[in-house]
């Protein structure tokens, strides 16, 4: 129930507007299987209720109106992506199509390659997701790559104490970024 305590009221929107955020994030990402519409409606109909009384206190209907925006702002975003999604122009989307499409043109049981071996395709993936992301591609080059993931593996075999370190590509944030992940 809303409408007791107007400095709690808008304490507990800014929480459920920052996890909205990041549920909104983690469904872009594929990490969550559907879109937040239950939290996002809460949010929502405290909006409406917050936009339809008068708040007397200035600190208090200057978060208030702060909190508002921010919600429109996002949503103008959210739905901008929901098109792109449905239209299937969505960047993040398309990379990871291309990625798919490209492993079942490879064949599903290819042998393991050694780790050496692997870092060209590496090199390739880094730059077809930055172009695929709109990030710009000059002054990248293998060497330079190469030298990076080979500190890094290193780094991550002493902190874990693993034999192996396996890179992949990903994008996080609309950034793209080589991940570690230590093998047994």
């Amino acid at each position: 129930m809303f409408g007791v305590d107007t400095e709690e009221d808008l304490r507990l929107l800014d929480a459920k507007l920052k996890q909205l955020r990041l549920d909104y994030e983690q469904y872009f990402l594929g990490s969550r299987p559907r879109e937040p519409q239950l939290l996002r409606g809460e949010v929502q109909k405290m909006i409406s209720y917050y936009a339809n009384v008068g708040i007397k206190n200035t600190g208090l209907r200057f978060k208030f109106n702060t909190l508002q925006a921010r919600l429109y702002s996002l949503r103008r975003q959210w739905d901008a992506v929901l098109r792109k999604i449905e239209d299937g122009t969505y960047e993040r989307h398309l990379f990871k199509a291309d990625l798919h499409a490209r492993e079942r043109r490879g064949g599903a049981a290819k042998p393991r390659e050694p780790e050496r071996a692997g870092q060209p395709d590496l090199f390739e993936q880094f730059l077809e997701a930055r172009r695929a992301c709109g990030q710009d591609v000059s002054g990248i080059d293998r060497p330079t790559l190469d030298a990076l993931v080979e500190k890094q593996r290193e780094a991550v075999r002493e902190r874990y104490g693993c034999k192996d370190v396996r890179f992949r590509v990903v994008v996080e944030e609309g950034r793209v970024k080589v991940k570690a992940t230590p093998v047994a």
